[in-house]
């Protein structure tokens, strides 16, 4: 599955967690290793702006939404990414990533593996559920077995936590990335 047909397909199970997260949660611990609600989602508000114009083949600093609501910002902030991400020549394009130089089209699939796992963290979070489709996981798993290694840096990136017996391919994905998706935060 090309990255846009990824990002359309996260787009909406992303979108359904964040936009019934309450105030009363923002504050809620990730496990997101030193992220709450607010800080994941403000995580992903930053990066969106600033990949937005990457993807736009703008360099500089865009200053991320903040009308002080949190879930609308980011609704603003991902669409405008996923606009952005679908224009004509965005994944041609070398994008400055936080890892350094990256083909367009290699950035998407990060963005959207970055999305799902973010995803995960706040359904955790605010005790939803997450339920993106199997297929989309498992390619994004395929990805990130190809990709997360080089990046472990003990911050973006622990070392690949293990997963329980019988987890889904979600929680393997999520145990790849540094997480443990037994519960403990």
């Amino acid at each position: 599955m090309e990255p846009l047909e990824q990002l359309d397909e996260l787009g909406p199970v992303l979108g359904g967690v964040v936009s019934t997260i309450t105030p009363e949660q923002l504050d809620n611990s990730t496990p997101c290793a030193g992220y709450t609600v607010r800080g994941v989602l403000d995580h992903m508000i930053g990066g969106a702006t600033a990949f937005a114009g990457a993807f736009r083949g703008a360099n500089g600093n865009a200053t991320p939404p903040d009308s002080g609501d949190k879930v609308a910002d980011f609704g603003a902030a991902l669409g405008d990414l996923a606009a952005a991400m679908h224009e004509p020549g965005a994944l041609d394009r070398t994008i400055q990533s936080p890892f350094g130089e990256m083909a367009g089209a290699d950035f998407a699939r990060y963005v959207v593996l970055d999305g799902l796992v973010h995803g995960w963290d706040l359904s955790t979070a605010t005790g939803q559920p997450y339920d993106p489709p199997e297929h989309l996981v498992v390619e994004v798993f395929e990805y990130a077995r190809s990709t997360l290694d080089p990046l472990r840096d003990g911050d973006t990136f622990t070392a690949a936590a293990d997963a329980p017996a019988g987890a889904s391919t979600l929680e393997q994905l999520v145990a790849y990335t540094g997480r443990n998706p037994g519960g403990n935060r």
